[in-house]
């Protein structure tokens, strides 16, 4: 069972045939197109599509939405114009974003992490979440 069927289980969200589908995708972007991976409903249809034919658009899109509503998977507008999608984990990381290519890379740095503690500190919050997207071109080495 992929991490998003154990999550839709867990929240009762019910999975028909071309919803299981749909899920195991998604599951298995990262570890099929590695970590970067970030896909649309049109990348999503695209993937599912090859395993089921009958899968719509439509229905790819009422899935994500569904998974969305319920707090199975993370939207993401990554200015260009698009909605991304990746499940959402425990597990924090931000995205750097190469404007170029649309390469999506994910990390963690403690050092932003406590800096961002800090700020919030200093203008008397506690921060309780947060969300960093870097947008970039790759520096040009001679």
């Amino acid at each position: 069972m992929s991490i998003i069927e154990e999550k839709c289980k867990a929240k009762g969200v019910r999975l028909t045939e071309q919803r299981r589908i749909i899920a195991k995708v998604m599951s298995d972007s990262k570890q099929t197109y590695g970590s970067k991976d970030h896909p649309d409903v049109d990348e999503l249809h695209k993937r599912v599509s090859s395993i089921d034919k009958n899968i719509s658009i439509a229905t790819v899109y009422r899935t994500v939405k569904l998974f969305e509503e319920a707090g199975i998977i993370e939207r993401h507008d990554f200015k260009e114009g698009k909605a991304r999608y990746e499940p959402l984990t425990d597990e924090h990381h931000d995205h750097l974003i190469d404007i170029n290519t649309g390469e999506i890379i994910e990390f963690v740095d403690e050092e932003i992490e406590k800096l961002q503690k800090k700020v919030s500190e200093k203008l008397g919050y506690k921060l309780v979440d947060h969300k960093l997207e870097l947008y970039a071109t790759k520096i040009k080495k001679n």
